[in-house]
């Protein structure tokens, strides 16, 4: 396949004329300066497509379902108590099918790949199904029905805080003893065969749940990525400084061994020691804007992070909507509500391209997927923009990606290849009709159950 840009972003910046060559779903060529002449794929913008590296697929049937108010005050507790309850009704199938429809919204939104954080494994109440990884084959399915990039993180959930205590009630969904996660985790290698750039890692869900002799064997389960949800709410905090004398950040940064394979998750409550102490190990800054809104987490320090030299990528984590540019737009804005400034994450590069070359590099090395950029040797995660649009139309290289993120529409993305499959094709995910037909369904009985 070849493919022919008037422009594109290229790891040293833009350049014009540029022709990609794609084999065997990895980029072959790229050479800049050769004006189209009628072969290949013509577009006016190709952009490398950052991989969402923080979604929990499942809660996509959630979205707005959860906002009227409950007794006292709600936070992100009270919302937890209604997943809970939500995820009751969830057969295999339905998993399946949700799955399915966020991932062609994400492909749709420009999202190439996937960082499935993967919890959902057991039945109601507990125990295991007939294949303990049947709950991660259905993610892996509905990747392969959606040809989205994946990178399947099976969760270890193992206890209900940090003291300890036993799971109960939703969690018993969760919640598996080593012995079964060694099965979940190797089911779920099986169940990616033949999926040729999936990726398995793994997920400790978060200091409260895994116990620190689980915690130091992390490292060794897989050779893939590591995520785990950290410091996202004050409560968290104060839960783990009781139990182990130190904040979340700040015990992580001192008892585990924190690299580049690492990705810290929300990281919304941290001081400024324990940001510039993170930022130095090389993990990546999992940043959910939109969720972190939603749940009312916090504000992550851009600036702080950004000034140590830390990596971050974005993600739709809860998927109450999925929109890669609102992802971007509203991590700036919090910076400019908190810091009561403006153009808040940027250098010499605008705040839009500072926003998406973070968002494609850090997403890629969080999701074991290449450097994210279109270079040769990396997959060809790449998206296409609409420039004629009224929004963007006249506009180049940063400035076209400020309108983008700040005052463009959805729907931009015209044209999305995940490690070259060309998936999405006028605005339009090829597998959408078929996939939303089963989601329909799927949302009509959940519905009509709670």
């Amino acid at each position: 396949m070849i493919l022919h840009a008037a422009s594109a972003l290229l790891p040293d910046g833009w350049a014009r004329d540029v022709r990609i060559r794609v084999e065997g779903g990895r980029i072959a060529e790229v050479t800049a300066g050769v004006p189209g002449n009628g072969t290949g794929q013509g577009h006016g913008l190709i952009l490398p497509a950052p991989v969402n590296l923080h979604s929990h697929t499942f809660q996509r049937a959630m979205a707005g379902l959860t906002e009227g108010r409950t007794a006292g005050q709600d936070s992100f507790w009270t919302w937890r108590a209604l997943m809970y309850r939500f995820l009751e009704q969830l057969s295999p199938e339905d998993v399946q099918a949700i799955a399915a429809q966020a991932m062609v919204e994400m492909a749709e939104a420009g999202f190439a790949g996937l960082a499935e954080f993967h919890y959902l494994h057991h039945p109601v109440g507990g125990g295991t199904y007939a294949d303990p990884a049947e709950m991660s084959a259905r993610i892996a399915e509905a990747a392969r029905e959606t040809g989205l990039g994946l990178t399947l993180l099976p969760v270890i959930y193992e206890q209900g805080g940090v003291d300890g205590r036993a799971l109960s009630g939703g969690q018993l969904r969760f919640g598996s003893s080593p012995e079964v996660f060694a099965a979940v985790l190797e089911g779920a290698g099986r169940a990616l065969s033949g999926l040729p750039d999936a990726v398995l890692g793994v997920a400790p869900h978060s200091l409260r749940a895994v116990s620190r002799n689980t915690l130091a064997r992390v490292p060794g389960m897989t050779r893939g990525p590591i995520h785990i949800h950290i410091a996202e709410q004050v409560a968290e905090v104060e839960e783990v400084r009781a139990a182990w004398g130190a904040r979340p950040v700040e015990w992580a940064c001192a008892n585990l061994a924190l690299d580049a394979r690492w990705c810290m998750i929300h990281a919304t409550q941290m001081t400024p020691s324990e940001t510039a102490a993170l930022a130095r190990t090389g993990a990546v800054a999992g940043l959910c804007p939109i969720t972190e809104a939603n749940l009312g987490d916090g504000i992550f320090d851009g600036p702080g992070w950004l000034a140590a030299g830390g990596a971050f990528g974005v993600g739709s984590d809860s998927n109450v909507r999925i929109s890669l540019a609102e992802e971007l737009r509203l991590l700036e804005y919090s910076q400019r509500l908190g810091h009561k400034a403006r153009v808040v994450m940027a250098d010499d590069r605008s705040t839009g391209r500072l926003l998406w070359d973070q968002a494609a590099r850090g997403g890629a090395r969080a999701a074991g997927r290449g450097r994210g950029v279109i270079a040769v040797g990396e997959w060809a995660d790449l998206l296409a923009l609409d420039t004629n649009d009224l929004r963007l139309e006249g506009l180049t290289g940063d400035r076209l990606l400020d309108a983008l993120i700040f005052a463009g529409r959805d729907g931009l993305v015209t044209d999305l290849w995940s490690a070259g499959r060309h998936i999405v094709q006028g605005g339009r995910h090829i597998a959408r009709e078929a996939v939303a037909h089963r989601f329909r369904a799927t949302m009509r009985r959940l519905r009509d159950a709670l």
